[in-house]
């Protein structure tokens, strides 16, 4: 079996649609998706051998690229001393220690197996420590795929066009409030916690207004609600210590994935002391996880954080702004235009046929997310050897293995993929 459309009618056989996580679907985009053999560094390989420059890097937890060398030996070096103990081990304490030590008011944190979990679990603390039931969250941020928090959903929910999730009661949703995305809500003293994604990244890219994310602490602390930073894609990717660090807003709560986990499954929630020891065993709100804090995953995870320091991260800004600034022009010498709003080392696409202004909430995204030409520019560039995710409402994410030479190709790709959508209209 050596082609992606045979490997997908059997994965089609033996798994619902075909793939495990429906935003690896190309429903919004048509066609069969490739199939990953192996990655290194910037690339991907798929099971018929060819090669793409990838802009998904498994959706942002490979911030240093696929494969690195530095991360492979670490997995090796953990594995072979046992892959999981339902234990204590010293490597959560590391990876733990790591974590307090870059981000500012983040004094514990319980690490779990996944971002969903590490959401989910903060909700559950922070409706435990406040005694309140309500939770706000913004129209179009996407914070796992847990009963409570699927309404209003962006990434996967978005682009398969659904308001929510069947299999979800009435019940289930009735304490979570929506707003609009950089609007500050007026709260009341029933609201437990307000969820944020302090740079909305699952409706594409939407930057927070400025004030926004000050006034999401203000209003919070004015009623006694705790607010809740989702950095499980922001988490050490926006900088060094993450939202804090970049907005100079300090959440209660923090939720993290992705980097963290080097490329493996993990998730971690954390806060003050004060407010983690309500947790189980010291507290009485619950939370478990066989395999939390699993070896593998804090190896790689170590890894990957102990090569992030600040020439990183202005590296990998720079680079961003370079994809940015490249793609908005190679777009334009089509007729068409492209919108590539940046936040730091966060790089957003929106394509349009006019001149407009960066979205600013949900509904603004929308129009421009479900205008058409993502879906035929996202196969002209496949078929150039670019590999974008198959969604309009996700971001484009450059790792530190995305050099010159591999940004100029991509580049080179996307002026012809540009004229070809444009040819066509």
């Amino acid at each position: 079996m050596s082609t992606n459309a045979e490997w997908f009618e059997r994965a089609q056989r033996v798994i619902p649609g075909g793939v495990d996580s429906p935003v690896r679907s190309f429903r919004s985009v048509g066609g069969t998706p490739y199939t990953v053999a192996s990655g290194r560094g910037a690339t991907v390989t798929d099971v018929e051998g060819r090669t793409y420059i990838d802009y998904v890097q498994s959706y942002g937890a490979s911030i240093l690229g696929h494969a690195d060398p530095r991360v492979v030996e670490a997995i090796s070096r953990a594995a072979a001393l046992g892959t999981t103990f339902g234990a204590p081990t010293p490597g959560e304490v590391t990876l733990a220690d790591a974590m307090v030590d870059r981000v500012r008011g983040l004094e514990q944190v319980r690490l779990v197996s996944s971002g969903t979990e590490a959401v989910m679990s903060a909700v559950r603390l922070a409706r435990g420590a406040t005694g309140r039931s309500r939770i706000v969250k913004f129209d179009g941020c996407y914070h796992g795929h847990s009963d409570a928090l699927l309404v209003a959903g962006g990434s996967g929910v978005a682009q398969l066009g659904l308001p929510g999730s069947a299999g979800v009661t009435a019940g289930a949703v009735a304490d979570t409030l929506v707003a609009p995305y950089n609007v500050v809500p007026t709260l009341d003293d029933t609201v437990a916690a307000v969820l944020v994604e302090p740079v909305a990244a699952n409706m594409n890219l939407v930057a927070p207004q400025p004030g926004f994310l000050e006034g999401l602490r203000a209003e919070c602390d004015r009623v006694g609600a705790l607010l809740i930073f989702d950095e499980v894609i922001t988490g050490f990717r926006l900088a060094r210590g993450g939202a804090e660090d970049y907005f100079g807003v300090t959440p209660d709560l923090w939720c993290f994935g992705k980097v963290i986990g080097g490329g493996l499954p993990v998730g971690a929630f954390g806060g003050s002391r004060e407010l983690l020891t309500y947790l189980a065993p010291s507290g009485p709100v619950y939370q478990a996880g066989t395999l939390s804090g699993n070896p593998l995953a804090t190896a790689a995870g170590l890894t990957v954080l102990s090569q992030l320091d600040p020439e990183a991260y202005a590296t990998l800004t720079d680079r961003v702004a370079r994809v940015a600034r490249g793609i908005e022009d190679a777009v334009a010498s089509s007729g068409l235009v492209a919108l590539v709003p940046t936040v730091g080392p966060l790089c957003g696409l929106y394509l349009a046929t006019s001149s407009t202004p960066p979205p600013s909430n949900f509904a603004e995204a929308q129009v421009l997310c479900d205008n058409g030409l993502y879906r035929e520019f996202f196969h002209a560039l496949l078929r150039r050897g670019v590999a974008l995710a198959p969604g309009a409402y996700e971001i484009l994410f450059v790792s530190l293995s995305h050099d010159d030479a591999t940004i100029d190709a991509t580049l080179t790709a996307v002026a012809d993929a540009a004229a070809e959508v444009a040819a066509a209209r």
